[in-house]
């Protein structure tokens, strides 16, 4: 299926389809009445079948991931940049769809994974994509911030906040050509082969109007508020990018989810240990002994 992408100038790895591009810069457990928790985990990203991975660096460190409701989690850190780094552990070329609070990072669209814009990992590539992509020069960086001041707020699609999503499809290998004999047919290509139409071939206005009907199907939802984690659109970076076309598998091999919240609502959700403030006095008190003096001492 062909797609077009673009590639990044000066990075690692090139960028995918409709859109892509590069930025190169630099668990638990728990049930709320039983409070069990499991152990976090700080070493591996969030993998997938496959070995593709995705990992949040805060500060250029990977963020320790938590597991939980058949989920990864990660801590949010208010006003913190950060940045996406994706591998692509196999020996073909890929492209993700990559969204932050259900919109693609290239365009800032709400699609199907398919139809989204995508990033281009080459072979046993890496990428680190560090925000929004505001032109074919320019960035703008992620950071954690509340949901009102989120940039999916600014553009009134507040609905899918606190979640990363990257989904993986691999290029598709080219096919041989067989000369048909006499007396043969040629076989009609099955549906699965046929080269997918462009997304970009439709009217801006036919587009405008596809989304003004999705968005009045949409369910409504309360408001954003100023506790909860989302993400911002920062500071204008350098990230000079490139369109090009890709003839991609149309199911994809791979995904991987990550959800991230504030340490206050990752402890609500029994994500993390409720922490206790007196927690010094309590240790004190577990070193206590019942008899020690012969006779009690003046005061």
């Amino acid at each position: 299926m062909f797609k077009k992408a673009l590639s990044a100038f000066g990075a690692v790895l090139a960028a995918v389809t409709l859109i892509a591009a590069i930025f190169s810069y630099g668990s638990s457990r728990a049930t709320a009445e039983g409070e069990i928790y499991s152990q976090p985990l700080e070493v591996e990203p969030a993998v997938i079948d496959g070995g593709f991975s995705v990992e949040v660096l805060i500060n250029g460190v990977p963020a320790t991931e938590y597991a939980a409701r058949g989920r990864r989690y990660i801590e949010a850190f208010e006003n913190a940049e950060y940045e996406l780094r994706i591998h692509n552990p196999s020996p073909s070329r890929v492209a993700v769809a990559l969204a932050v609070d259900g919109l693609n990072t290239i365009d800032a669209r709400h699609t199907s994974a398919w139809d989204a814009h995508k990033w281009v990992i080459e072979p046993y590539g890496t990428i680190n994509v560090r925000g929004w992509q505001m032109s074919s020069e320019n960035a703008r960086r992620f950071y954690f911030t509340t949901e009102r001041d989120s940039y999916a707020a600014k553009l009134g699609q507040a609905a899918n906040l606190g979640v990363i999503s990257a989904v993986f499809f691999r290029e598709r290998k080219p096919t041989p050509v067989t000369s048909v004999t006499s007396g043969q047919s040629q076989r009609p290509m099955k549906e699965e082969n046929r080269t997918a139409p462009d997304a970009s071939a439709g009217s801006a206005r036919g587009d405008a109007g596809r989304d003004a009907a999705k968005s009045r199907s949409l369910p409504s939802y309360p408001p954003p508020d100023d506790e909860s984690a989302a993400t911002g659109i920062g500071r204008s970076v350098s990230n000079s990018v490139q369109w090009i076309k890709m003839d991609l598998e149309p199911r994809p091999i791979g995904d991987v989810t990550i959800r991230y919240e504030y340490r206050e609502s990752l402890v609500r959700l029994g994500i993390i240990p409720r922490p206790y403030p007196r927690q010094d006095v309590l240790d004190r008190r577990e070193r206590s002994q019942g008899f020690e003096p012969r006779y009690c001492p003046q005061p």
